[in-house]
């Protein structure tokens, strides 16, 4: 099996959609999300599950533009997840599979062998899950990792801190396994969704760390997230600097140029191309 290839597209702001409710179903094709998680697990409750489940393949008939369409199911020791994956397996509208509580590849064999073809996702939110994260991201079915901190932070007992000390050794697992598997990996989300200021911070925080976006709960927080993991003015004008200074420097026969008073080597470049190539990928999603 082909590893699932890494989406152009950015993920700066991942947000959470109820399965159940039409009328957010709706208003998420106008919202500026990068991608949106279509919720039939923690977001329905049990009784509405089967009906949810209706309501969402009838609504992924829509157009949600250029967001990334990602489900998630409800997990296989329910009785409701294999027909959610079921359900979902050859949808049109439907980008990946999102798997809550993976803790080990077998999870992702279960689901992959229902929906064989379709990118799936991983809900990161176990001690097991952070212990076994260079292979789940290695799995070939696998496209993106989702940090699931509220239920992690449930599991191991910890209090909250502004600065999720407690979350650190977790995230950086996931994060080290995503980047050596080249997979998407999105931060987890900030529950506090009218402390602007708090979410700017954590925002901040994850993309200084390298999450590519972050996950949302309220449509609120998308404008912050958007901004927090899109490159700045200053980084998108040294990035071009940079590669402007190197080249003229290798047309000299010089292996190294300088930049407001720094080294700039081939390392630095290629990090310029990145950050160029991230902005171009924003500016392509906003049309």
């Amino acid at each position: 099996m082909k590893s699932a290839p890494k989406p152009a597209r950015p993920f700066r702001s991942v947000l959470y959609i109820p399965g159940s409710k039409e009328r957010a179903l709706e208003k998420a094709q106008t919202l500026a999300a990068d991608g949106i998680i279509f919720d039939l697990e923690d977001a329905v409750a049990p009784d509405e599950k089967t009906r949810a489940r209706a309501v969402l393949a009838e609504a992924l008939r829509a157009d949600y533009g250029s967001r990334a369409r990602i489900v998630r199911i409800n997990g296989f020791d329910t009785e409701w997840g294999r027909d959610d994956a079921a359900a979902f397996a050859d949808h049109p509208g439907v980008d990946a599979v999102l798997i809550p509580k993976v803790s080990t590849t077998a999870d992702l064999d279960a689901v992959a062998a229902i929906v064989p073809g379709k990118p799936l996702w991983a809900m990161m939110e176990t001690a097991l899950g952070m212990l076994n994260a260079g292979a789940i991201a290695g799995h070939p079915a696998l496209q993106g990792m989702v940090m699931g901190t509220n239920d992690l932070a449930k599991e191991l007992g910890a209090r909250f801190r502004a600065d999720r000390l407690p979350m650190m050794a977790g995230l950086g697992l996931c994060l080290l396994a995503a980047k050596a598997h080249d997979r998407v990996i999105v931060d987890g989300v900030y529950n506090a969704f009218k402390d602007e200021d708090g979410l700017r911070a954590e925002c901040a925080q994850g993309r200084d760390m390298g999450f590519d976006g972050k996950t949302l709960i309220h449509p609120l927080q998308l404008e912050i997230a958007n901004a927090a993991f899109a490159p700045s003015e200053a980084e998108i004008d040294l990035a071009r600097r940079q590669i402007e200074a190197f080249d003229a420097a290798l047309a000299q026969g010089q292996a190294v140029a300088v930049v407001d008073g720094k080294i700039v080597e081939n390392l630095h470049i290629v990090t310029a191309r990145a950050t160029l190539a991230r902005a171009d990928a924003i500016a392509a999603q906003a049309v």
